[in-house]
């Protein structure tokens, strides 16, 4: 799955916020979070589980990892619960 886009079109972070997703804040990208719609797959945890850490609060630090691997990471959500705008 894309996490940069929503219905094959580069989402934006007003549409996210709309749609309910958290934002969390990184130096070069911001990574957004829907828990209604994740399945908790762990694919996030085991991607990279320095920016990924459930028993943490915030649980997601964008700038634990770079924003190209954070994209890598977030593509392999199967159900759209995270995606991503570049800064």
């Amino acid at each position: 799955m894309e996490g940069n886009k929503i219905g094959g079109k580069l989402t934006t972070e007003e549409e996210l916020l709309a749609k309910g997703y958290r934002k969390y804040t990184g130096e070069t990208i911001d990574i957004y979070y829907n828990k209604d719609i994740c399945a908790h797959v762990g694919n996030c945890v085991r991607g990279n589980s320095a920016v990924f850490e459930v028993g943490r609060r915030p649980w997601i630090i964008p700038d634990n990892g770079t924003a190209e691997n954070d994209a890598q990471v977030i593509n392999t959500c199967p159900t759209g619960a995270l995606k991503f705008v570049r800064k």
